[in-house]
């Protein structure tokens, strides 16, 4: 029987939520203060801790800390209001595994429960990674997310990293593809040595060759120095190729007996340079497709592709959009020296009903935009570029969600599809669980 400590100073609440969980088979201690909740964590060992943000005695944030210095391996779930958001996005930060906010029903608490559980039964078999790097070796670009996406994304990252495999990464322009191949590096055996990131489709063809390889000096008109070529720059470390597929059928022949024989040769040098490398590459591209086509060495994806990991939409990664929302403004808080604390209500409502056909960079951009013109304390829709205000999704009639009738019909079919698993169902309705919750209430479905 799993084993939960539930912090909440609202007693009848707190003993309510004891008696519902209990009847779904968890032992539950009840806390109503962090100083008792402190005592019970060194008295007992816990599966999960069920948290209200604010407390008599101090705030979840500090909590968290607290329980994450001791007890690193026990998944965290924070009780918030709506205005605490921003908030809760900052526990995320700090190793919270999920929020929730009130009022919620009861069923939405077991599911997030579960979810938490579920990941912390999954981490304890992945393998182990040394985590022990120093600060500048954290990738700060990346934000785990909570989605189940971004979760099976996370997870294959794990996996692969301590590895010295190739990785292909796929997936939409802008959805984070080097970050992705940074984070693998670092994670890995190699990560203090050198990354080289290169893009593909920025070499011309011409010279392809001196970029990977180098050449020396007086090997060709304009060679006025000897140059080191980004196999040997990478050397020891990670080299990632982004849009690979860009590459001409004479550089794929190059990459290919490179990669093979693990030496290069620079332009104009007849000795030839061995090199320790681990290859990353990246394409949007359908790159099995340009094999058939003939456009693309079927040895070379062959040996790009000893793992493939596709990076999901951000449209695919719902859950995890205010997390990346807060975290692309403290960088245009950063870079543009602006204090802006958070978002509307309306502004989370455009961003939630966007399809994002950008991916994360679009996002970024978004919010650098509206954080240089914002002079309020939150962002608000004003600011808003004009295609997020009129896109399809929030403005046309003809969506799914446009008639009551439609919309409570769609909901119970989906509901049916996912053998009334919640969570399915909102990211197939691509509608937030509160928001299902609010609905299913509304049309009386139970």
């Amino acid at each position: 029987m799993k084993h939960i400590l539930f912090i909440e100073d609202d007693v009848t609440f707190s003993e309510m939520l004891k008696n519902f969980l209990e009847r779904h088979q968890y032992t539950v201690d009840l806390s109503y203060t962090i100083h008792n909740a402190s005592t019970l964590l060194k008295k007992h060992k816990y599966d999960l801790v069920f948290t209200d943000l604010r407390l008599p005695d101090g705030d979840g944030i500090g909590f968290l800390k607290q329980i994450k210095q001791s007890n690193s391996h026990i998944p965290v779930v924070l009780m918030t209001g709506y205005a605490e958001v921003s908030t809760a996005v900052q526990a995320m930060k700090q190793g919270a595994f999920d929020y929730i906010s009130k009022p919620f029903n009861p069923d939405e608490v077991l599911e997030v429960i579960g979810n938490a559980l579920e990941v912390k039964k999954t981490a304890a078999v992945l393998p182990k990674v040394n985590h022990e790097k120093k600060s500048e070796k954290s990738n700060t670009d990346f934000v785990a997310g909570i989605s189940a996406a971004s979760k099976t994304l996370n997870e294959y990252i794990h996996l692969v990293a301590p590895t010295n495999m190739s990785v292909l990464i796929t997936g939409e322009s802008g959805t984070g593809k080097e970050v992705v191949a940074k984070n693998i590096h670092l994670k890995s055996s190699r990560s203090d040595k050198p990354f080289v990131a290169v893009d593909c489709g920025a070499i011309p063809k011409e010279i392809a060759s001196s970029e990977f390889f180098g050449h020396k000096k007086g090997s060709f008109t304009g060679a006025t120095d000897d140059k080191i070529g980004h196999f040997e720059s990478a050397n020891g470390g990670t080299l990632f190729l982004d849009e690979v597929g860009n590459l001409t059928y004479e550089n794929q022949v190059q990459l290919l007996r490179a990669l093979q024989e693990r030496k290069v040769k620079p332009i104009g040098s007849s000795d030839e340079i061995s090199v320790d490398i681990r290859l990353i590459t990246a394409t949007n591209e359908d790159l099995l497709h340009a094999v058939e086509k003939g456009d693309f060495r079927e040895d070379l994806y062959h040996r790009l592709n000893e793992f493939s990991i596709k990076v999901p939409n951000l449209k695919d990664r719902h859950d995890d959009l205010i997390l990346y929302a807060d975290f692309f403004l403290n960088k245009a808080n950063e870079q543009l020296n602006k204090t802006v604390a958070g978002f509307s209500k309306e502004v989370l409502t455009v961003f939630q009903n966007y399809q994002w056909p950008g991916n994360l960079r679009e996002l970024s951009n978004v919010i650098k935009r509206a954080t240089l013109l914002t002079q309020l304390e939150v962002i608000e829709v004003q600011v808003l570029p004009e295609e997020l205000l009129h896109s399809k999704k929030n403005n046309d009639s003809s969506n799914k969600f446009s008639t009551k009738k439609n919309e409570k019909e769609l909901i119970i079919t989906v509901l049916q599809e996912v053998d009334n698993n919640k969570t399915q169902a909102a990211k197939l309705l691509n509608i937030t669980r509160k928001t299902l919750y609010n609905k299913m209430k509304e049309y009386s479905l139970n």
